[in-house]
């Protein structure tokens, strides 16, 4: 009897801790579904954009410009998902902050890289990655995740992510020489502060510290893939 009622406490027990360890509430819940859904729309309105514009002009040069204004938005607005996300903060914060810093301060302060080729692959690297990770966000909160999307989203990375990452080198690569040539954002002495910044060498850093990042984002995910594909892959395999 006491044998009962002990195992019986202990499964009561095992119940609250299972509820405490339950997902977002209902209101969170709602939240992030009406975020996620707002994200993957914009950025279809981006991919729409671009596809448009490509039909229009027959060209892929200057497309940045018919997506310059949702960009920038949506790209911003990733900032609100650090943390809130089911994801590693240190990975996501880095890959959505280099992303903002891509976006406004080197595309869109260095005016003469807006036309390279380099912005494209980024951008295109970022419409379809963005896409995928919200839809799978959005679905994985309504838990009814289609196996498409759950490929997609841990098998596309393997090429997109080095495509993406191409383009942001090549883009802050490009813009170095008009950096250095005006000065921007760089802070000279003597000043009353008496403190100096030079941006040129800023960016350079920049593009150094993506040797030992990217290769965690990367390996990261190739590790969540085969945490959330792998028994799948084998299971096909054996049969």
């Amino acid at each position: 009897m006491a044998a009962h009622a002990a195992t019986g406490a202990k499964t009561a027990t095992n119940d609250v801790s299972h509820k405490r360890r339950k997902g977002p509430g209902a209101l969170a819940t709602v939240y992030l579904v009406i975020y996620n859904v707002v994200m993957t729309a914009g950025w279809l309105v981006i991919a729409v954009g671009l596809v448009r514009s490509y039909l229009a002009k027959g060209s892929y040069h200057g497309l940045y410009y018919s997506i310059e204004k949702p960009l920038k938005f949506f790209q911003t607005g990733a900032v609100l998902e650090v943390g809130i996300v089911p994801s590693s903060v240190v990975l996501t914060g880095f890959q959505v902050m280099s992303r903002v810093f891509l976006t406004w301060a080197v595309t869109h302060s260095v005016r003469e890289v807006q036309n390279e080729d380099s912005v494209l692959l980024f951008v295109v690297a970022w419409t379809i990655t963005e896409i995928i990770r919200y839809s799978f966000y959005t679905f994985s909160l309504l838990n009814h995740l289609p196996y498409l999307i759950k490929w997609a989203r841990y098998t596309l990375f393997i090429v997109l992510y080095p495509m993406g990452v191409t383009g942001e080198l090549l883009t802050i690569y490009s813009a170095l020489p008009y950096v250095q040539k005006t000065g921007l954002y760089s802070i000279t002495l003597p000043n009353k502060y008496n403190f100096s910044f030079d941006y040129h060498t800023f960016l350079i850093l920049t593009m150094i510290s993506y040797i030992p990042l990217f290769p965690q984002l990367y390996f990261h995910m190739m590790r969540q893939r085969k945490k959330v594909l792998g028994h799948l892959e084998e299971h096909s395999k054996n049969e």
